[in-house]
């Protein structure tokens, strides 16, 4: 039978060091990037693809594993594996709220509200924010999603003083800056932002309906508004398989 996928197996010979699990998810990778593989297609099963490609079984289940953990498969019991959507680039250079962002792609992005109360700020944020520790702030938790699905889930936190009544404005309908433009003429004019990758925990995995464990990306950001004063310090998890990140790269400095 013709393998169904260009791996060379003279490859397996020459790089012994390499286990082949990890030269067939390269290969597998090689072709999704390409767009040989798209996005919904559907593999051979397991018995044939592992016979297609002179392997046994077990080593092609680690091979598919590595995928699935990068988000570039999906398993679905009785429905066979098929490779995943294609991910959604964030510019991690630039500022631009979700909504917008995710607009501009033609996805239609909703946001649903978990949690939003008023307490005193906790003294790790109160730093951030510039705030005592006996200050005020509003706590806001998050789920946004696209065409349905929860992708992103949002928890940050703003000065009370700053936002008076925030409460009374929908955040499940707008988007926080677009607020903070409109409502009460604050224009967020930079901030500062660091990407961690995470593992889901389980109520972070049940909110965004993937298996505990499986790759966040968090992003930490602390938005200023143009008299450089603090406005937002947010804690956001993107999900992995749904995401990745990228910048512009300046020049070289030796």
């Amino acid at each position: 039978m013709r393998a169904p996928f260009p791996i060379k197996r003279s490859i397996y010979r020459l790089a012994t060091a390499v286990p082949f699990y990890v030269q067939i998810a390269e290969s597998l990778l090689d072709q999704i990037e390409s767009g040989k593989l798209a996005p919904g297609q559907r593999l051979p099963p397991e018995r044939e693809l592992s016979r297609a490609l002179g392997v046994n079984r077990l080593t092609l289940r680690q091979a598919l594993d590595v995928l699935e953990t990068q988000g570039l498969l999906v398993r679905r019991p009785g429905h066979g594996t098929h490779i995943a959507a294609s991910k959604i680039e964030r510019q991690a250079g630039k500022l631009i709220s979700f909504t917008r962002g995710m607009e501009r792609r033609g996805y239609k992005p909703r946001a649903r509200v978990l949690r939003f109360v008023e307490r005193h700020v906790e003294a790790s944020v109160a730093v951030h924010l510039k705030l005592p520790v006996s200050g005020m702030v509003y706590e806001i938790h998050r789920l946004r999603l696209i065409n349905k699905e929860p992708v992103l889930f949002e928890r940050f936190t703003v000065p009370f003083d700053s936002f008076p009544h925030l409460e009374h404005h929908d955040l499940a309908k707008r988007s926080l800056y677009e607020v903070m433009e409109t409502e009460y003429g604050v224009i967020v004019g930079k901030a500062r932002q660091s990407l961690e990758p995470v593992l889901a925990t389980e109520y972070e995995a049940e909110l965004l309906r993937i298996k505990p464990g499986a790759p966040l990306m968090l992003e930490r950001r602390l938005s200023f508004e143009q008299r450089e004063r603090p406005v937002e310090y947010s804690k956001d998890l993107f999900r992995g398989d749904r995401f990745r990140f990228a910048t512009e790269m300046a020049s070289l400095e030796l």
